[in-house]
């Protein structure tokens, strides 16, 4: 082991990976270190030899092991937790904890950190780094694009650094979208976050990816949302910037019906796509009048009124997404980043 790995090992807890084929170990340890959000430095072993030798020096505080390694050699092993890669879905059963091991590494490292038994105060709240930058996009007008150029923007940010894309939209099709089932999704996290159990290892139990872009999936039922309150909101989501982890942390604002004003507190720009027709200037003005009722105009200065380009109508759900990101939509926010970074200096 190099000396940086070595200095890595003594930032962030280890989390062991042994299998009967390495390839399969050594592909996910590197895949998973790739992940800023997991607080672990995953080790990839070729023998149990090697994994007991590592342990005596220093402990796992988790242990992945393929279900084909022999278990009555790991009693020299020093595991704080074992969970086991099962072969098949019909072996995931049983004392041990267990995933199913021939599923996208992505998937995989979401069911190890809902596995994961971990407290509350042995993961830091408030890791290095400096706090994220949150964007909030939200429009009072219906159907201008909101979503689909939150996505966008996502993911061409994605592409210079980690970003994070919370969805508060009640029907927000992106299961249809992006062609995922969701499991998990926000309103687990709130779930947690109520009972004082977040981390960033419950974080990391839900968040998804698209095109470089990690996500959480929207509440799976609008009741769900209902229930979450504003100032609840922008406390988990506070508390996630300030593990600055994510540079940039994304918010798509449905409805301020359910007092999402403290989220758009957060927000240091507010992206508001609009339409060019009377209905839509009226429920814009509106916005802005019902902003100063509540003594929130001030946040009427980050608000970036834009004017999207609109999709074509043929477009099919499957393929949605990458039209939008190479056509006329991400070109539009590609032109809107490089306007923003010229006008910084």
């Amino acid at each position: 082991m190099d000396e940086k790995m070595k200095e890595r090992n003594f930032m962030k807890r280890i989390m062991g990976v042994y299998d009967v084929d390495p390839y399969y170990a050594e592909r996910f340890a590197e895949f998973a270190n790739q992940k800023e959000q997991i607080p672990f430095t995953v080790v990839a072993f070729s023998s149990i030899a090697k994994l007991e030798a590592f342990t005596q020096q220093q402990q796992l505080e988790l242990l992945l092991i393929g279900d084909e390694a022999d278990k009555t050699q790991l009693s020299g092993v020093k595991a704080k937790q074992i969970v086991r890669l099962a072969e098949t879905q019909e072996t995931l059963g049983g004392e041990m904890p267990a995933v199913y091991k021939y599923q996208a590494s992505d998937a995989i490292l979401r069911e190890v950190m809902a596995c994961y038994q971990v407290q509350p105060e042995q993961i830091p709240l408030t890791a290095i780094g400096k706090k994220s930058m949150v964007i909030g996009v939200y429009s009072p007008v219906s159907r201008c694009g909101k979503t689909g150029f939150c996505i966008t923007l996502g993911q061409i940010l994605a592409r210079e650094s980690q970003a994070l894309m919370i969805s508060l939209e009640e029907h927000s099709g992106l299961s249809r979208l992006t062609g995922t089932e969701y499991t998990t999704s926000l309103s687990d996290l709130i779930y947690d976050y109520r009972r004082g159990d977040y981390t960033r290892m419950r974080l990391g139990a839900v968040v998804h990816n698209w095109g470089g872009l990690d996500y959480i999936p929207p509440a799976l039922y609008a009741e769900d949302l209902a229930e979450i309150q504003g100032e609840e909101l922008a406390r988990l989501t506070a508390q996630i910037a300030a593990e600055g982890v994510y540079p940039v942390i994304l918010m798509d604002i449905g409805h301020l019906g359910r007092g999402l004003e403290p989220v758009l507190e957060l927000c240091g720009v507010i992206y508001a796509p609009i339409k060019e027709d009377c209905v839509s200037a009226a429920k814009l003005s509106a916005w802005q009048d019902y902003l100063e009722l509540c003594g929130r105009a001030y946040l009427w200065e980050r608000v970036h009124l834009l004017k999207l380009p609109r999709p074509g109508a043929v477009w099919q759900a499957e393929t949605y997404l990458e039209q939008l990101l190479w056509g006329e939509m991400g070109d539009f926010v590609r032109n809107l980043l490089k306007g923003q970074k010229g006008s910084e200096r």
